[in-house]
């Protein structure tokens, strides 16, 4: 009996074993499988630039520019030269492309109020959140979604590292106005700026190891105003030098009041003052000096993330959030539906994706979430109104029927389509320019008879609804001078 009992205990015993075994085996073979499914996932990186217009080497939008890190970028993966903003101004701008919705169904228009005041704009996670919640960590540093209060929407988040960065005890210009509005060589100490510093940051986070696919931003404030940079980067623009953008003396006399009025710029300073000043030449040298300081803030981490473990499993966005006039249509800064102001750069490498594509289908910072999504392997969200880029990552001129669309305040639109660019303002007046034969638009064609049906199609591609505007408490000016250039055209 005993020797029966014996071997029945020690049959359980092995019984028992077995099942811990293959427990064991059975829990290590899923881990193993959710190991390889996160690394199998692709983390991202984003590389967002504040400001910057076409003046790049790949975009060819000024002879001097000097971008050799963005150039090489373009070299890896696809360039979407005909890209556009949604806004033409940085809050609503960032707001489209988190949230993947056009100002006119947010009614988010202006520089203020923030992303949080839109009751339609936070009714789905944005871009952030939804890549939070399925599973990615999510960092960053710097401006992204709008600036100061960009920390809530990460994880992780390094800091804003001190903005538009130090001041000079004077202004270096030597002209009056916005202290916001100046530039010249400065700091010496090239680790005090900002950008420099969120260039260590990313780079740094590059070179850890994470569990999980990570989504990364590194959000430069340059060349935004004030257009200071390390003395070294202005050596390479000497003032003499200097290239001025081609100016046509009698461009705005095809314009109606209504696009002068919402056009003014304020707060820019007028084309004409800056000329009176004799400070043309010393501005747009400070935008190249800054955007060439940029670019090199940008290599920094693209070499970080080549020298990472990261670099063959990684998605590349670089963008900037709206374009910028330094006088070109006699005007400066964004707050235009013209093609200086809404045009971006867009480069997205991924990996096992043909480099060294090139695409003139319009495009625009609202297709990034869709694209990031499908590259990602996520299901597609039926609520995002842009439209995902892979199809021109695989084939750059394929069918594309959708003209990209701008908005800067109620009922003022543009439409960019791979050749044709038009504009539609709240009073009903409309521009057309041909790229083909015109790309500094400097012959409005909307009355010409034989362009009656393009002008049809493009009408019927404006968007059937427009939100009412998102009131803020600041930034008063701004629906002022919308408001104004709406009684103008009554």
């Amino acid at each position: 009996m005993a020797s029966a009992r014996k071997s029945q205990n020690v049959r359980i015993r092995n019984s028992t074993m077995i099942q811990i075994l293959i427990r064991a085996v059975c829990v290590s073979a899923v881990l193993l499988f959710c190991s390889s499914a996160r690394a199998d996932r692709p983390n991202i990186l984003i590389i967002s630039i504040d400001d910057l217009n076409d003046w790049t080497g790949c975009l060819g939008g000024h002879p001097q520019a000097k971008t050799p890190n963005i150039d090489r970028l373009a070299k890896r993966g696809t360039l979407f030269r005909n890209a556009h903003c949604q806004a033409p101004i940085c809050t609503p701008s960032r707001a489209s492309l988190v949230t993947g919705l056009y100002p006119s169904t947010t009614g988010l228009y202006f520089l203020q109020p923030k992303l949080d005041a839109s009751k339609i704009a936070t009714r789905h996670p944005h871009l952030l959140q939804h890549f939070a919640d399925t599973g990615y960590h999510t960092m960053g540093a710097g401006k992204f979604v709008h600036g100061g209060n960009d920390g809530k929407h990460y994880q992780e988040y390094g800091g804003s590292m001190g903005g538009f960065g130090p001041l000079p005890d004077k202004k270096l210009s030597g002209l009056e106005g916005l202290r916001l509005w100046d530039w010249g060589p400065f700091p010496e100490d090239e680790s005090r700026m900002p950008d420099t510093k969120i260039a260590d940051w990313v780079s740094k986070k590059l070179t850890q190891k994470h569990e999980r696919p990570f989504l990364l931003v590194a959000g430069f404030w340059r060349p935004h105003v004030p257009m200071y940079a390390p003395p070294r980067w202005f050596e390479a623009f000497p003032k003499d030098k200097v290239q001025l953008p081609k100016v046509l003396e009698n461009d705005r006399d095809d314009l109606s009041d209504y696009a002068k009025t919402l056009t003014i710029g304020f707060p820019a300073p007028r084309h004409e003052w800056l000329m009176e000043h004799d400070a043309w030449s010393d501005a747009v040298r400070a935008y190249l000096a800054s955007v060439a300081f940029v670019d090199h803030c940008t290599g920094r981490v693209l070499n970080a993330l080549k020298a990472s473990p990261y670099r063959d499993n990684t998605i590349v966005v670089l963008l900037s959030d709206h374009g910028w006039h330094l006088g070109e249509k006699q005007r400066w800064a964004k707050r235009s539906l013209w093609n200086d102001s809404t045009r971006v750069p867009l480069i997205i490498t991924a990996p096992g994706y043909k480099p060294g594509l090139v695409s003139d289908r319009p495009a625009g910072l609202i297709d990034i979430f869709p694209t990031l999504l499908e590259l990602t392997g996520r299901a597609p969200r039926a609520d995002l109104e842009g439209r995902s880029l892979v199809p021109l990552m695989k084939q750059p001129d394929a069918d594309w029927d959708r003209p990209i669309l701008t908005t800067f305040g109620p009922k003022n639109h543009s439409l960019r389509s791979t050749r044709w660019h038009y504009l539609r303002y709240a009073d009903g007046s409309e521009e057309l320019y041909d790229h083909e034969n015109d790309s500094h638009e400097w012959h409005n064609l909307a009355d010409k008879s034989e362009h009656r049906e393009l002008l049809m199609q493009m009408r019927r591609a404006l968007p059937k609804h427009n939100a009412e505007p998102v009131i803020g408490d600041w930034q008063q000016w701004e629906i002022d001078a919308w408001r104004k250039a709406e009684r103008l055209g009554r």
